[in-house]
This record gives structure tokens, C-alpha cells and sequence, in this order.
């Protein structure tokens, strides 16, 4: 297990290991999550919604209208 100690400005360094295998570079921003159970967890945000822009495919043949799509009908 790895660990760090908050420094009293409330900084930290993430240890070498979890930099690499997270991808984590200078710049890289960090999602912290606080679970109702205390626990703790820290997501590092590599990727933007933008990255996932053209992954799914519409299936063939199947077409919608904007207004089907529309809840408020």
C-alpha cells in the first residue's frame, strides 16, 4: 500500500506508482469523491467527453425523428 502525508497548506504528492499507473501527468486534474461511508475516492480526470465523440454507431436501419425522441410530447 502507498501512501502520502497533507503537508499544512493542505498539498500532498501522489506517489510515483499511482501516477503511473493512473496515466497521471503534470496538469492532470484529480475528481475526490467523499462516500457516505467515509471512504474516500479519487479519480484522476484523463479523458473529456469529447474524447468519446463517434464511438457508438447507430444501428442500421433504424432511424428516429427528433420529435419521437422528444419526451414532452
Amino acid at each position: 500500500m502507498t501512501e502520502s502525508t497533507i503537508t499544512s497548506k493542505g498539498q500532498t504528492t501522489v506517489p510515483a506508482e499511482i501516477r503511473e499507473r493512473l496515466g497521471a501527468v503534470a496538469g492532470t486534474r484529480l475528481v475526490w469523491h467523499l462516500m457516505p461511508d467515509g471512504s474516500l475516492i479519487v479519480r484522476a480526470k484523463t479523458r473529456s467527453l469529447r474524447d468519446m465523440a463517434g464511438m457508438l454507431k447507430a444501428p442500421k436501419g433504424k432511424r428516429v425523428s427528433i420529435d419521437d425522441m422528444n419526451p414532452w410530447r
